[in-house]
């Protein structure tokens, strides 16, 4: 199999050994502990699930700003984005060496993991301002990564952790959530070698469900991994329940057998486009994935980024030999009249506007909202009446 970024083999920070796990779990409630954060319980996770090895835990200030302008740490290791345990105040945790980090998004706030402290540091302003605009692309307090991002705190605490539960992720969502460990294990099963990854925080239409059937075909892949985003989201996106049922329901009904792989991880969305792109690349080649498939304005929001700035990052700003995934190049999608089928844009320069079926996204919700199931060739009927359901449950403005 692929390996995983920088090292021969998996590192997850997650307690596996029973005996070790029963014994920091015990541990770990007499600790001095504090409630971190959405997006930093989210990283926990991700840790925890050998997503992001081989990282043992929170970065320190000066590798996090290295990580924002350079995408490398300090001592050289490729990370594209800080990543940081960011606290309103440090007050409960003065002086100790060892913590509890407790869980903000599950009911009595259960301990996460455990850290060992290794700095608590002040973040300036100006720090925080430039790992928002090396970040980000922008410093607007409108973008929903931005401003979750500075929401945070300004006070830092960093070290290696030591990870006792993976949130409500594996509680709420027992059929799809997988660590890296688990979809590695999983492929190796499987039996597959080319492995194409698929991310996702929408439900998937008829241009995602054919996206990823043109690059299983262009890369001779033996099958796909959809890979969705559990965690946290802007308001206005589909929870992932509703995300999980219609992709589920989409890859029954319209892929081969043995063909796709339907999992999630536990992580909370940034909005952060290109810099997003590259750390979805890096954690799908940990999860065992040789080919990651990036689109159209990819971990984008608003208008923030170019349509193709996502792919043209791996070119410009990342070194040749960070990351062994292979990026598949995705392309404008849609129906072509002429062909009766999902067509990438680039590949049919013989035809006019007029050849298309286009839809935006606005105007899907619109119909879903009214009841009213978009055309066949932007959605399967399935997935259009999971979707319908959902938007009719809604309160009516």
């Amino acid at each position: 199999m692929i390996k995983p970024v920088g090292s021969d083999e998996l590192k997850p920070r997650f307690v596996y050994d029973p005996e070790q796990h029963h014994r920091l779990s015990h541990e770990a409630e007499s600790l001095p502990s504090v409630i971190i954060s959405s997006q930093a319980a989210g990283n926990a996770v991700m840790l925890g699930a050998g997503y992001f090895s081989p990282l043992e835990g929170f970065m320190n200030l000066a590798d996090a700003l290295s990580a924002a302008q350079s995408m490398t740490l300090t001592d050289g290791r490729f990370f594209p984005v800080p990543l940081l345990c960011l606290l309103e105040s440090a007050d409960a945790i003065a002086g100790a060496t060892r913590i509890a980090l407790r869980d903000p998004n599950v009911e009595g706030h259960p301990v996460l993991a455990v850290m060992d402290v290794t700095a608590v540091e002040q973040v300036s302003d100006a720090q925080m301002a430039l790992m928002t605009e090396q970040v980000y692309g922008t410093s607007d307090p409108k973008h929903p990564g931005v401003q979750t991002f500075n929401s945070q705190g300004r006070t830092a605490i960093s070290g290696p952790i030591q990870v006792l539960n993976f949130s409500y992720f594996q509680t709420d969502f027992p059929d799809t959530f997988r660590t890296a460990v688990e979809i590695r294990h999983e492929i190796q099963e499987r039996g597959w070698q080319k492995i194409v990854a698929f991310q996702t925080r929408n439900p998937m239409h008829r241009a995602h469900e054919e996206l990823c059937k043109m690059a299983m075909e262009a890369v001779n892949a033996d099958g796909v991994v959809i890979h969705m985003l559990l965690g946290q989201l802007k308001p206005g996106d589909i929870p992932a329940p509703v995300r999980d049922a219609a992709i589920r329901t989409m890859a029954e009904l319209y892929f081969p057998p043995n063909t796709v792989m339907v999992t999630g991880y536990g992580f909370d969305m940034l909005y952060a486009g290109p810099r997003e792109a590259v750390l979805h690349a890096y954690f799908r080649q940990n999860m065992g994935a040789t080919h990651f498939i990036i689109g159209r304005d990819h971990a984008g929001v608003g208008d923030y980024y170019g349509p193709f700035d996502a792919q043209t990052i791996f070119d410009d700003a990342v070194p040749a030999d960070a990351l062994a995934i292979e990026i598949f190049r995705a392309d404008h999608t849609a129906y072509s009249k002429k062909l009766d089928r999902v067509v990438m844009m680039r590949d049919v320069p013989d035809h006019t506007k007029e050849d298309f079926i286009l839809l935006s996204g606005t105007r899907v919700r619109e119909m879903l909202g009214q009841g009213e199931a978009p055309p066949p060739e932007f959605s399967r009927p399935e997935v259009a009446q999971i979707l319908m359901d959902y938007y009719q449950s809604l309160p009516q403005s």
